[in-house]
């Protein structure tokens, strides 16, 4: 780092620094967070990671979005029409919304966002030069970027290869934000680390690593039911502790605003056994919980067509169903996660989840009985001549799986537990390289769709995330019938024939529904709280 650039970023850290101190003469709000993860990009072409889709959101915006309720809403497009042959999307774009400003606009002001820049934005997408891991959210549904068309300023137009139901809600992902052609094209591969768009927040520095601060976008379109114009935060200023140990005592110190998620090491210090906040910290700081669209399993490979498989004993049916049987998930949840989750007792598709129904999907309860007959049936009685299963997952999840391997031995199946680094299991998952994985599917976007896509065998990899290689063509059937299906409670009925066929067959264990856990400070307010558990700044105010 020059002198310049050194000098011009302790500036700016003396100027947040004094944000956060707030002395009497002082009205600037610094939100602090911090990612325990790192971020690979601010692109939003590349907004895989769950922090980079927050971070992304702050800064970019999309046609729609969702509110919390998980309903789309109007964002950049103001209204829009569907044709009645469900292919043509008709968007009208608000002409109040610019991109923050840069020195590759003309003066270095940001400019109007067009329709032709969603022509752009999306058409990046799916070239394959670029190789956004968001491709999928089009590749299959248009013919190519001629889909995308915008006959004028103000009028862009979707054109679909068949209808899709869920089309409006795929379109709230953090994907499909505009961005600015000359921005983009100067920067290139850089414009991950110089994010331009038109949200309600601006980039100003990243150090990666160790510190992100984004600024207050003064020029942003939306206005409270007040006519205030939004964000009311100054600055948001991201740290990038990755221990959590160190990141909540961070927070008890005040030094950190938000807080997500409880981590294992210190859950009981915060939390009883039933999810309430311990006497230690009642009243220390606001804890929010609420059902969090994000399925925990565990994946069996159940294609027989993979070499992999053939010599598996999770290839057999009543095996995969007596694992279903054997763990007793209430147990699991009280003791290991503090009452953080709701049992899988029902499909794939998650609590909290639109059209979401556990009486309508008949998942597995515990029944260890039945556990051990289904193993003798199997032709493994108490599980003699039953090889050892290993099952993979990472040092996070190690407890939980180390539970699971409890439950399975005291039925006969015996299990290795294999720890891997994240990055090494999503890539042996990701190429059929694993008989038996921990998992968890977060909602791309919210509609039960997402899920089941899972298990359509044209997902099958390397085309799609049907990581157990799931084929059932009764399955496929109603998968394909859904995308004719407007009216939403006749989808989700199809939805929950699905997944109870998912169920019956069990290419997974469906072993929790998640819970969002966040954790403010007592003087923030104006947060949002919604299934994805994305977090959305631009109504929060912080007072002193």
């Amino acid at each position: 780092m020059n002198k310049l650039v050194l000098l011009l970023f302790l500036g700016l850290m003396i100027q947040l620094s004094a944000c956060s101190t707030k002395p009497a003469d002082s009205h600037k709000t610094v939100f602090n967070i911090n990612l325990e993860e790192g971020l690979t990009s601010l692109d939003p072409a590349f907004c895989r990671n769950h922090y980079t889709i927050w971070m992304d959101n702050q800064v970019f915006n999309g046609l729609v979005q969702i509110n919390d309720s998980l309903k789309v809403i109007p964002c950049i497009a103001k209204s829009w029409e569907v044709s009645a042959d469900g292919l043509l999307y008709t968007f009208h774009l608000r002409n109040d919304v610019y991109f923050h400003d840069d020195a590759h606009f003309t003066g270095g002001i940001g400019r109007k966002a067009l329709a032709s820049d969603f022509v752009y934005s999306f058409g990046r997408l799916i070239d394959p030069k670029v190789a956004s891991s968001g491709s999928w959210i089009f590749s299959d549904k248009v013919d190519g970027k001629k889909a995308f068309i915008a006959p004028n300023d103000s009028t862009f137009l979707i054109k679909l290869k068949q209808p899709f139901a869920p089309f409006l809600s795929m379109l709230t992902a953090q994907y499909c934000s505009v961005v600015p052609r000359e921005v983009v094209e100067f920067y290139g591969k850089d414009f991950r680390s110089h994010p331009i768009g038109t949200g309600p927040f601006k980039f100003k520095y990243w150090k990666e690593g160790e510190v992100l601060v984004l600024l207050k976008n003064d020029k942003y379109w939306e206005k409270d039911s007040k006519g205030k114009r939004l964000p009311y935060l100054d600055a948001v200023r991201a740290t990038f502790i990755a221990d959590k140990q160190t990141s909540f005592l961070e927070f008890v110190k005040k030094k950190l605003d938000f807080l997500n998620d409880i981590d294992g090491s210190y859950r009981d210090d915060i939390l009883t056994k039933s999810g309430k906040v311990t006497q230690k910290y009642k009243g220390k700081f606001i804890l929010n919980t609420a059902p969090y669209l994000n399925t925990m399993y565990l994946g069996m490979l159940v294609d027989s067509n993979l070499a992999i498989v053939k010599k598996s004993p999770l290839k057999i049916l009543k095996v995969r169903q007596a694992i279903n049987y054997a763990i007793d998930r209430q147990k699991m949840i009280k003791y290991l996660r503090n009452s953080m989750g709701t049992p899988g007792y029902s499909g794939f598709i998650p609590e909290g989840m639109p059209g979401f129904d556990g009486k309508c999907v008949k998942g597995y309860s515990y029944d260890p009985d039945k556990a051990r007959r289904l193993l003798a049936e199997a032709g493994f009685p108490d599980g003699k001549g039953l090889p050892e299963i290993s099952l993979a997952t990472t040092v996070g999840y190690r407890s939980l799986i180390e539970y699971v391997q409890g439950q399975l031995d005291r039925i006969g199946i015996k299990t290795s537990v294999e720890i891997t680094q994240g990055a090494s299991l999503r890539e042996l998952v990701s190429k059929n390289g694993i008989n038996f994985f921990y998992g968890q599917w977060i909602a791309d976007y919210p509609d039960g769709e997402n899920y089941l896509s899972v298990f359509y065998s044209k997902n099958k990899i390397p085309y799609g995330p049907n990581y157990t290689g799931f084929n059932n063509k009764k399955f496929d059937a109603l998968f394909e019938q859904t995308y004719q299906v407007k009216n939403d409670s006749a989808r989700y009925a199809l939805y929950q024939q699905m997944d109870n066929l998912v169920m019956e067959q069990s290419p997974v264990v469906v072993l929790y529904y998640d819970k969002l856990v966040n954790l403010y400070q007592s003087n923030i307010s104006g947060f949002s709280l919604n299934g994805q558990n994305l977090l959305v700044l631009k109504r929060v105010v912080k007072k002193f």
